[in-house]
Parts: C-alpha cells; sequence; structure tokens
C-alpha cells in the first residue's frame, strides 16, 4: 500500500467518524423495523451472558473456517462497541476506506470480510459513548458498510444482555444465534439469561458450545476439567437447545489469536482446529434446517 493511499483510507475514515458522531448521528429509534441487509444470506450472532467465556475467539475461529475449509463468503462484525478485539485477532492495523456514497469497505484478511470500530479509532483510546451513540454506531457498522454478497455474516456480540444486543436482535433479521459458555456454573447462568434474551426477541437458538472444556497437558496427556464439566451438556438439555461441542483449553488457541493468526490456519489440523470445524458443520446444518422450517412455514391443521 503507497504512502498517499494509505492517507486516504486514514482520511475517508477520520471523516466517516466525524460524520458518524455529529451531523450523521440520529437519535436511536426503538421503533426501527428488523430487516435484512441487501447480499447478505444469513447472519448469525455469536453471543454469551458474560465477559471472558472465548466468544470473540470462538467468532474469529469459526468465521475464518468457513471462509476457507468451508468456501463460503464471510462477514466479520465486531459489535463489541468498548471492547473491540477483531482488529488483533485478525491483524488488521489499517483504516476502511469510504465510497462516494458515505459506505465504508470492509478490511479482509483470511478471505474474511472484517468491520470492527477498532478500526475508527486509535489503538488504546477509550470508547467513552453514551448509549444512543453506540446504538447509532452499530446501525453505520451494519447497514452503512458496503458487505457485497455474503453467505454469512458472523456477528461477535458484546457480552451481557443490554441495549447492544436487543438492538442487533431487534434491527436486524437474525438467522440464529450461538451461545458460548464455559462449564463454570457461574458462566451458565449468564448463558441461559443470554439464551433466554434471544428467544424473547424471537431469534432461534442455533446451539451451545462449551469453550475452554478441558486442560490436556502437554507432557504426560492428562485431561483436567478446570472449570468443571459436563454443565454444559446439562444446561443445553434443561433449555431445550442443540450442544454442537467443546473447544478444549489450549495456549496454541489464545498465542495463535494475539499474533493474529487463528489456530484454525496456524495448526489446521490440531485437536482445537478439529473441533472449531466440527462446530462450524453443525452450525451450518442447523441454518439449512431453519431455512428449510421457514419455507415450509406453519401447518394448518382442520
Amino acid at each position: 500500500m503507497t504512502i498517499s493511499s494509505g492517507m486516504n483510507r486514514l482520511t475517508s475514515a477520520k471523516c466517516w467518524l466525524r460524520l458518524m458522531c455529529w451531523s450523521g448521528f440520529k437519535p436511536y429509534s426503538t421503533n426501527a423495523t428488523k430487516g435484512s441487509i441487501d447480499g447478505i444470506k444469513d447472519i448469525v450472532a455469536v453471543a454469551s451472558g458474560k465477559g471472558g467465556v472465548g466468544k470473540s475467539t470462538t467468532a474469529v475461529n469459526l468465521a475464518v473456517v468457513l471462509a476457507n475449509a468451508f468456501q463460503l463468503k464471510v462477514g466479520l462484525l465486531d459489535a463489541d462497541i468498548y471492547g473491540p478485539s477483531i482488529p488483533t485477532m485478525m491483524n488488521l492495523q489499517v483504516k476502511p476506506e469510504v465510497r462516494t456514497d458515505m459506505k465504508m469497505i470492509p478490511i479482509e484478511n483470511h478471505k474474511v470480510r472484517c468491520m470492527s470500530i477498532g478500526f475508527l479509532v486509535e489503538k488504546d483510546a477509550p470508547i467513552v459513548w453514551r448509549g444512543p451513540m453506540v446504538m447509532s454506531a452499530l446501525e453505520k457498522m451494519t447497514r452503512g458498510v458496503a458487505w457485497g454478497d455474503l453467505d454469512l455474516l458472523i456477528v461477535d456480540m458484546p457480552p451481557g444482555t443490554g441495549d447492544a444486543q436487543l438492538s442487533i436482535s431487534q434491527r436486524l433479521q437474525l438467522s440464529g444465534a450461538l451461545i458460548i459458555s464455559t462449564p463454570q456454573d457461574i458462566a451458565l447462568i449468564d448463558a441461559r439469561r443470554g439464551a433466554n434474551m434471544f428467544r424473547k426477541v424471537e431469534v432461534p437458538i442455533l446451539g451451545l458450545v462449551e469453550n475452554m472444556s478441558c486442560f490436556k497437558c502437554p507432557h504426560c496427556g492428562e485431561r483436567s476439567y478446570i472449570f468443571g464439566n459436563g454443565g454444559t451438556q446439562r444446561t443445553a438439555k434443561e433449555l431445550d437447545m442443540k450442544y454442537l461441542g467443546e473447544i478444549p483449553l489450549v495456549q496454541d488457541i489464545r498465542s495463535s489469536s494475539d499474533d493474529g493468526l487463528p489456530i484454525v490456519l496456524a495448526a489446521p489440523h490440531s485437536e482445537a482446529a478439529k473441533a472449531y470445524t466440527d462446530v462450524a458443520a453443525k452450525m451450518t446444518k442447523r441454518l439449512q434446517e431453519l431455512a428449510v422450517e421457514r419455507q415450509l412455514g406453519p401447518q394448518i391443521l382442520l
């Protein structure tokens, strides 16, 4: 990339951010209707009831494996305004360009088109915004982005069940939500809240994924269930949700994420990469099942 093109990216991104913060920011309306984004077939929210359970890591690896191993056209939206992590995990440190119609062009790496508020602010800059500005920013980063034709847009949701989660659930036509949790009881309590929130806004639950399921000693191979064992499967059964699999607690997942090269690319034959691939396969199968159900519609029996 030349210096002039780099400056154009920076200038256009700054202009977009200024426009968004002042002239482009309209009060958030709770009366907005749900609708899809042109060119995107399915939108999936990867969510959790609390932070620190590996939701973003899961979202990134699923997006990358779907784009590379499954050969799908995939987008990744970092909806965590206050703590964006996609720029680091996807090794993207450039500013997006802005078209003449003021739509941003997503930045691509590992065959995934990405958008994050982290592209528009300095790396260590805090986002000191109140709720209405966050809602408007999310609107700009969904319909204000030239995503193009996508088979799947994965939304890395912020933790919790607040305004941001409700905004995305109500304003986008989500095909489903994937719930991420560790086996720990305190994490599963919040995972239940997250799942119930999506059900209240009539978003289908694709399934529950257990992250950090167990630690396998690299020396002796012994498995240690640091956060508990079996809790996620029991919760899925109690809430009548699909259990889509478990991701092990592996150091390489952390180190590869920090390096911006997801484990599914850094070590595609590893146990962790196979686990992500298995979850991705089950998730896409569930999306296909839901698509068939929507086409059939309700049956009226007389």
